[in-house]
């Protein structure tokens, strides 16, 4: 295989699962000169951002930010939450239901990891019988990850919501929706999700380092009883009347100016807009798959359609080389950056993120590299799979030009 010396011109295409690419005008914002963290225009910048996460996580309840990643608010939720000994009943699928697990038992409480897998959602029906079985509510809260990025699973949050109702429970029922929020739908109070938690640096198109925490006032009441509450966390604190102490002492300033922006852009396009873009996107991502597939080395990861996430795709390579050259190729030939794989599929995936600050032009960009990747590999995968997303793409087209014309 002749292959070309390293090409690097042009703008780098991240496709990623975090961080994501960020909007130039939120990059100017976040340059910009520290303001006093104890006056007026550092609390209305406060204000503001919690009034647009409420807005984006569909909540009338209380917002708390974070600097620290999406780990960060995990160990939050669980401190504020819950006291040592606790049951926590933590829903498998993927490769970070584990991790917080891992982290939940170091904290002292009772872990019991209901089974999942890495290609399939939550079995509902199962989890209602297992809550059904814990007659004494032994179990303090049910934890999800609404999408898993590393198998990109889409876990269905109401159904499960519903699960934890029709079994009569009182456990609080705690969502991790990181790569989930302003992608695809999700409605904290309408769902019954009582804590929902996310970051900055995926579909709210922002650099790293802010996490976000809702809670309503069943979580709120919960915090008062909680025993594992820490200093630095405590949610207590942070409800203080003094403006540092929101932040438990000095306030990202720079990063929140930047949040301030991209949620301003969330409003402007207005979320459903956002939601309906994302899931085009993921039909075109998915239509080329599908024509890949049709040979005998590429399959998605998630088996069901209805369980794959509109935020990124994971792909799985039927061997344990082939993945990491179409990563290299990508990378190499064309300046796109794919995700790589994760846990005990690292070797035989990778993923195409498709959130946040993303449009379909971006993405045939994605799809062409990884199919000439495909070629250049001489791989046997069925081929036009640029092709069948320019028809998904199109069929699109053709439909807003025919409202357009019809008004």
């Amino acid at each position: 295989m002749n292959m070309l010396k390293k090409l690097s011109w042009g703008h780098t295409i991240l496709s990623t699962p975090g961080p994501t690419p960020i909007p130039d005008l939120t990059l100017h914002a976040v340059h910009q000169q520290a303001i006093d963290i104890y006056g007026q225009d550092a609390i209305e910048l406060t204000d503001r951002c919690k009034a647009g996460l409420r807005a984006v996580f569909g909540t009338s309840g209380e917002v708390f930010i974070n600097i620290a990643n999406g780990h960060g608010s995990w160990e939050s939720v669980l401190t504020n939450l819950f006291g040592k000994g606790d049951k926590l009943l933590i829903l498998a699928g993927g490769r970070f239901p584990g991790l917080w697990a891992e982290m939940a038992t170091k904290l002292g409480l009772d872990v019991e990891v209901f089974p999942g897998d890495w290609r399939y959602a939550t079995d509902v029906a199962q989890l209602e019988l297992r809550l059904r079985q814990d007659r004494d509510h032994a179990i303090r809260g049910v934890l999800a990850v609404h999408v898993d990025t590393a198998a990109s699973i889409a876990n269905d949050i109401p159904a499960i919501s519903r699960a934890v109702a029709n079994a009569s429970h009182p456990a609080l029922l705690v969502v991790d929706a990181i790569a989930s929020l302003a992608t695809a739908p999700f409605e904290m109070d309408q769902w019954g999700v009582d804590v929902a938690i996310s970051a900055s640096q995926k579909g709210l198109m922002m650099s790293p380092g802010l996490s976000f925490v809702a809670a309503n006032a069943k979580a709120l009441d919960a915090h008062r009883h909680a025993d594992l509450r820490t200093p630095y966390w405590d949610w207590t604190d942070r409800l203080g009347i003094e403006h540092y102490k929101v932040y438990c002492g000095t306030a990202a300033i720079q990063s929140l100016l930047g949040l301030d922006h991209s949620l301003h852009l969330i409003q402007s396009e207005g979320l459903e807009n956002i939601i309906e873009r994302h899931r085009i996107v993921a039909s075109a991502v998915h239509a080329a798959i599908e024509e890949w597939s049709k040979g005998s080395m590429i399959e998605f990861n998630v088996k069901h359609a209805s369980e794959r996430s509109a935020s990124v795709t994971t792909i799985l390579v039927n061997d344990n080389s082939s993945a990491q050259k179409i990563r290299d190729i990508c990378r190499d030939q064309f300046n796109v950056i794919l995700g790589s794989g994760m846990g005990h599929l690292k070797a035989r995936t990778f993923r195409i993120a498709h959130m946040g600050y993303f449009n379909p032009a971006a993405v045939l960009g994605v799809l062409a590299a990884v199919e000439a990747s495909l070629v250049a590999l001489d791989l046997p995968c069925g081929q036009g799979g640029v092709a069948r997303a320019i028809a998904v793409l199109a069929k699109t087209c053709r439909a807003d030009t025919t409202d357009q014309n019809s008004m």
